[in-house]
């Protein structure tokens, strides 16, 4: 399992280069396999679309079981939102001689992070508005909790061309808990050199361009915009 990082060739790193390297077969998503291309050679390639998630695992482990090196490549960091953990639970109830390697990447909550200033210097939570895996209203207890809480937050998958209505359901929670001056950022490709920074705060957070390469970062009216950058204070007196 390899984490690629947010798309960029610099936020390789060496153990994910060196894994691909290794391995005979690559498979991963579509998109991800196009990013990589440099790195691929002419190693066997297995690409899959979206939703396709347990057939892709799946023609990973049966390659893997066949005896062939195999990286199993997910955009970020393959334990946060990727396939790691599908691996691992697919690998023990089918193929339980495979063994399987996590290589941790760069996430896009630390790239998003990293283009802004310093978001995340204190407890933070990362939630996905996706409610493809997790029922919505599930979703709706956590965004409550962390808005409650206090905690800055990152959002993954905040809006798709069907999925619109969470997000503005998200920011309406969190109104509940801070004002409309909160700090609040979108980064869309993150990490790459399409990379686009709008600072803004929770009253005028919708009224920017997201999409599902967005992350939206909301967080607490402690945090300060230090010299054009988000900072998130740690509490050093300075």
């Amino acid at each position: 399992m390899v984490g690629i990082g947010p798309g960029a060739p610099e936020h390789r790193t060496q153990a994910a280069l060196a894994a691909i390297s290794n391995s005979q077969v690559v498979v991963g998503y579509s998109s991800y396999m196009a990013s990589i291309t440099d790195l691929i050679g002419n190693r066997q390639t297995i690409s899959t679309g979206m939703r396709k998630e347990i057939e892709r695992v799946r023609a990973a482990l049966e390659k893997a079981a066949a005896g062939n090196t195999v990286s199993l490549v997910s955009s970020g960091d393959a334990g946060i939102y990727g396939m790691a953990g599908l691996a691992i639970e697919l690998g023990a109830a089918e193929f339980p001689d495979v063994g399987i390697e996590i290589v941790p990447g760069v996430t896009a909550a630390s790239a998003a992070a990293a283009a802004l200033g310093a978001p995340l210097m204190l407890d933070f939570a990362v939630i996905s508005l996706s409610d493809l895996l997790v029922p919505w209203d599930r979703i709706r207890e956590r965004l409550d909790a962390v808005a409650k809480a206090g905690l800055v937050t990152v959002l993954y998958n905040p809006r798709s061309k069907r999925r619109i209505k969470q997000l503005d359901e998200a920011v309406e929670i969190f109104g509940k808990y801070r004002s409309a001056q909160t700090p609040a950022a979108v980064v869309t490709n993150a990490g790459s050199k399409d990379e686009e920074v709008c600072l803004s705060d929770l009253g005028h957070i919708l009224e920017l361009d997201i999409t599902m390469r967005s992350i939206v970062i909301i967080t607490s009216e402690a945090a300060r915009i230090v010299n054009g950058r988000l900072v998130m204070p740690r509490g050093y007196a300075v």
